[in-house]
């Protein structure tokens, strides 16, 4: 065969073929259009058979997970709080027949996302009060918030994986009024706790006051009987040393009586014959 034919035959089957075939990349997932209506799905990565255009044609949709941030917006908690939401979420393309038909590309699945976000978000807030919402409550509210956007996104073909808020402030006119406010109730908080601290401390002073007279009071006891234990003692010592050698006893005390009394700068006036001076004659 004529080489030149062969090679306008290899041409030929290449165009046909590039009319009936198509390719599906790994990231991706397409719907087949049937005259402009989806007839089916091809989400496995490889080449592919399709009716030659016009009749059928292909739509490529994102297989891989999405981001969607949505602008800040102000959201009215429990305790009629305003306060300024900025979100985001991941979410990707579940069914792309579905999602072709409700919202056709992702511009339109953004759209639909921030008004069901939005909505969850503002009823989920509006029942907890601007502290659960900041800090105690923010992980299971965004539990909450995430399971229901999904549940009405998969009717859109869309599969919503998680919902966040990245920042919760107060609107700038509010700032300063609330600000003042939790600081008025922590000091209030503060001076209660200082209130009871102190009488607590009176309390105690006075539990250990009453200690310290019981412990006084016992001390002193224990001192008299034992100061009454050691006089009978000396008292029992000088009456053996006196009954001993009463001539000695009497001369030693006499010694320890003068002294007492007897100084260089003591003058003393008594009689000859005054028992106290009998060792001097």
């Amino acid at each position: 065969m004529n080489p030149v034919k062969i090679i306008i035959i290899l041409i030929v089957a290449l165009i046909i073929i590039g009319f009936v075939t198509f390719t599906v990349d790994e990231t991706k997932q397409v719907v087949i259009l049937q005259m402009g209506k989806p007839v089916r799905t091809v989400k496995d990565a490889g080449l592919h058979f399709k009716i030659p255009y016009p009749i059928q044609s292909v739509v490529s949709f994102e297989k891989r997970i999405l981001d969607y941030d949505a602008p800040p917006t102000e959201i009215l908690t429990k305790d009629k709080k305003n306060l300024v939401v900025d979100n985001y979420a991941k979410w990707r393309i579940d069914n792309p027949l579905k999602f072709f038909v409700s919202v056709h590309d992702e511009n339109g699945g953004q759209a639909r996302l921030n008004n069901i976000i939005y909505s969850e978000l503002r009823v989920s807030l509006g029942l907890h009060d601007l502290e659960e919402v900041v800090t105690t409550q923010r992980a299971a509210l965004m539990a909450t918030v995430t399971k229901a956007s999904n549940e009405k996104m998969l009717e859109y073909g869309i599969e919503v994986l998680d919902v966040r808020i990245k920042r919760a402030d107060l609107p700038e006119q509010n700032e300063r009024s609330i600000y003042e406010r939790m600081r008025a109730e922590r000091k209030r908080i503060a001076n209660r706790y200082r209130s009871e601290g102190e009488e607590e401390a009176i309390k105690i002073r006075a539990v250990t006051d009453s200690l310290k007279v019981v412990i006084m009071a016992n001390a002193y006891k224990e001192s008299q009987i034992i100061k009454g234990k050691a006089e009978a003692k000396a008292i029992e010592i000088y009456a053996k040393a006196y009954g001993r050698d009463e001539s000695f006893y009497d001369f030693y005390r006499t010694l320890e009586a003068y002294k007492t009394i007897i100084d260089d700068k003591t003058i003393i006036v008594l009689p000859p014959d005054t028992e106290l001076l009998k060792y001097f004659k």
